[in-house]
């Protein structure tokens, strides 16, 4: 899979854009705050319908302008296949070879990215949202049943904390309404976290390998998937919910207390083993970094596991946070296999042979040039 043409029109600092790029690798250089990292993020945005850097759909648009538009054609193994995203004050409209979908649930995934980004490093000593994000992500650009389980689980989630806010308030006493919100939420987690125990295998199979290669075969890594309401992988459907039912049943009265759910897949972690120990406590910034770019890999090669070919890799302004072997790493591990953007603001010192045959863009003041 590679994404052949991007088209933007008022998007961040690009009043218009149009750019066609190799199949391979193309480095984007630049200083800062010219646009190559708006680039990327225009890549991600396209295939995620939302962005990694901010969570308002706003920030995206152009100053003074209404709406912001991106457009791509992809080449995936069989097709040829146009997409557009719409984001305006309004809200998002996506169209898939020309036609609107209904929820964005049906157009993610259409085109699969891995970002690897600076923030990325944070993945490992970051906070347990982080990881939440990163999960859901992941699984919803090979998943949209997932997609969909998890929105209908955050609205079922709001619906039932403002309840718990008019109970602790008094301004509701039936408890009846909140029995129902609890057990429509309890369905909807079962199927969230046993999505996410199936993930967390997965890419412990790559991942595990990946870390091993990197760090020369002297750690070993484990990620384990640790639900809040101490769910375990071997239980059936029906014991989860058993499980969770006993949960919010002893929880009651202080979740009233408190007026906030306090037990469900949205206090969920993700916890990183090297050699036995907790790296988010106990690791040191080497092996912190080793596991994030393990991980990073690891997600290449599940997408690729589960659809059938390599999702684009996006590196914003990573391989200067990489020492020399992490760099060559990988750059060994997606050579000639995957689709690839990097953004720099300059190649010295990185001298690998992916590089040296890339294609090249500069960008200046929301303008690229090839020049390369």
């Amino acid at each position: 899979m590679h994404i052949e043409q991007l088209a933007l029109e008022h998007y961040r600092n690009y009043e218009s854009l149009l750019v066609e790029f190799d199949n391979t690798v193309n480095v984007v250089i630049g200083e800062n705050a010219q646009g190559k990292t708006n680039v990327i993020e225009s890549i991600y945005v396209l295939a995620m319908a939302k962005s990694h850097r901010t969570s308002n759909d706003k920030d995206l648009i152009r100053w003074e302008s209404d709406y912001a538009k991106i457009k791509g054609r992809v080449q995936k193994k069989h097709q040829s296949l146009p997409l557009e995203l719409l984001i305006s004050k309004k809200g998002k409209k996506a169209k898939v070879n020309h036609l609107e979908q209904t929820r964005l649930s049906r157009y993610i995934g259409n085109m699969n990215v891995v970002m690897f980004a600076p923030e990325d490093l944070t993945l490992v000593k970051g906070s347990p949202q982080v990881r939440r994000r990163f999960i859901d992500m992941e699984i919803g650009q090979v998943s949209p049943v997932y997609l969909h389980d998890l929105s209908l689980y955050h609205k079922v989630l709001q619906q039932r904390n403002h309840y718990l806010k008019q109970l602790q308030t008094k301004r509701a006493s039936d408890y009846t309404m909140l029995e129902v919100l609890t057990e429509q939420l309890i369905e909807l987690a079962v199927k969230v976290m046993k999505k996410r125990f199936e993930f967390i295998r997965m890419l412990q199979k790559w991942a595990g390998p990946l870390h091993s290669g990197i760090s020369r075969g002297i750690e070993s890594l484990d990620i384990l998937y640790e639900p809040a309401a101490g769910i375990r992988e071997e239980q059936n459907e029906e014991q989860m919910q058993s499980v969770l039912e006993e949960m919010f049943q002893k929880g009651r009265t202080r979740e009233v207390d408190r007026g906030v759910t306090l037990t469900g897949p949205h206090r969920d972690d993700l916890l990183f083993y090297v050699n036995g120990k907790n790296i988010q406590t106990f690791g040191s910034q080497g092996q912190q970094r080793t596991t994030a770019l393990a991980v990073k890999l690891a997600e290449i090669e599940l997408i690729r596991s589960e659809i059938g070919e390599y999702p684009i890799l996006l590196l914003d302004d990573v391989l200067s946070e990489l020492d020399d072997y992490r760099q060559s790493h990988l750059l060994n591990t997606i050579h000639g296999k995957v689709q690839t953007f990097v953004t720099t603001t300059n190649t010295d010192g990185i001298e690998h042979d992916t590089l040296n045959a890339a294609s090249a863009y500069s960008v200046t003041s929301g303008a690229i040039q090839q020049i390369k």
